[in-house]
């Protein structure tokens, strides 16, 4: 069984703030307002981007999704299926997974305890090594494939070139930089990097690395850094790459890094909705 957990139960704000000022027509507008952005027609066929998402890591061999929402998933279960587990959708095998609200909280508790209610839900995966990604990035191909192949250690994400990007500076300059070392293992993941010291975290090659958030993590070696990991004192939510921080402090050359220099497309704003009219 080779495994993807895909995080897709965000309110999707900022893509229904955007969608007044869009080009879009007013249907299109109507329907992007209701669902998660995942699930809004894109490019010629007109098929939500989860659809391409799962068919791309299908294509290499992933064999299971978990899809990650929140407890109002009625949109999903019409597009995916209405079990829990085994549904059959873009050659894959569906199970759906619940973040549910914490007690005494207002809003989800953040995308570590995304991960985190998901072991618990599907104990099994805690034997396994599996892929974790962003449910509103299309990777391709070639990210999933790099992330199923052998390697000598338990771990690994993507680093992507900053050059290969095509998006605006200004959204750059927002992605987390990493600092990886010249066996291609990751040293350190800077939040909202100072644009003045950036600089210093080129690689061997050049190349600024930043994330994209998608990864690769054994599920037993991961848990304790999910359920360790602290709550974000402004945002008030368990953020994925702070677990992830955690277990590369107190367990260093754990997370191999693989380069790639590719632009992605990604729904943030209704601009982006143009975008995959290539697909």
């Amino acid at each position: 069984m080779k495994s993807l957990l895909i995080m897709a139960g965000g309110a999707s704000s900022r893509m229904k703030r955007s969608l007044s000022q869009s080009n879009l027509s007013q249907d299109e507008k109507n329907f992007a307002g209701k669902v998660h952005k995942s699930l809004i027609p894109l490019g010629k066929e007109k098929k939500p981007l989860l659809f391409y998402l799962i068919s791309n890591a299908v294509s290499v061999g992933v064999t299971d999704i978990y899809l990650i929402t929140n407890s109002e998933n009625e949109a999903f279960q019409k597009l995916v299926g209405t079990s829990k587990i085994n549904n059959s959708f873009a050659g894959a095998k569906v199970h759906f997974a619940i973040q549910y609200l914490k007690k005494g909280y207002i809003k989800p508790l953040g995308t570590a305890d995304a991960v985190e209610q998901t072991l618990v839900q599907y104990p099994e995966l805690i034997e396994q090594t599996f892929i974790i990604c962003n449910g509103d990035n299309l990777y391709s191909k070639g990210a999933f494939k790099n992330l199923l192949k052998p390697r000598q250690v338990n771990n690994a994400l993507i680093s992507y070139a900053r050059s290969g990007l095509r998006f605006k500076d200004e959204r750059i300059e927002k992605f987390a930089v990493m600092e990886v070392d010249s066996l291609g293992y990751l040293k350190k993941i800077i939040e909202k990097p100072d644009p003045k010291t950036v600089e210093k975290y080129r690689d061997t090659s050049g190349e600024i690395r930043v994330s994209m958030n998608i990864f690769s993590f054994n599920g037993k070696q991961l848990n304790t850094y999910l359920k360790n990991c602290p709550i974000h004192p402004e945002r008030n939510e368990k953020e994925l790459p702070e677990a992830i921080r955690l277990l590369n402090i107190k367990e260093p050359n754990q997370i191999k890094c693989f380069g790639m220099k590719e632009h992605i497309l990604d729904l943030t704003s209704a601009d982006d909705i143009g975008s995959f009219d290539v697909l």
